[in-house]
């Protein structure tokens, strides 16, 4: 069933530019926002319904943050020791007169 709707033109230009964001036309988007508003969908009922089909909890923000913060730490160790180590590397090929062009590359001076 189609119906229209008379917008102001900046509300459709924001609409226009939101639903683009989204990846979504604008029909589509109006229709979501009608059934939220109307409660037919609601994104708390599909977070619960997801969350039963899957059987598993999502973590609590807390827990979520700290792994977070745990995986980036562990990534950054892992680039600082190789910068540490090119480092050294370089500092090593100086002192014996190489020239040093990257991790694992040394090659004699000319």
């Amino acid at each position: 069933m189609a119906v229209s709707v008379r917008l102001e033109p900046l509300l459709e230009k924001e609409l226009e530019l939101t639903a683009k964001r989204m990846g979504v036309t604008k029909s589509q988007f109006i229709v979501s926002a009608l059934e939220r508003a109307l409660g037919r969908k609601n994104p708390y009922d599909l977070l619960l319904k997801v969350q039963a089909e899957v059987r598993e909890p999502l973590p609590e923000s807390g827990e979520l943050i700290s792994s977070t913060k745990a995986a980036i730490r562990s990534k950054l160790k892992t680039k600082r020791d190789a910068n540490q180590a090119d480092w050294l590397a370089y500092q090593e090929a100086k002192k014996q007169g190489k020239v040093w062009s990257g991790s694992d590359q040394e090659t004699d001076a000319p």
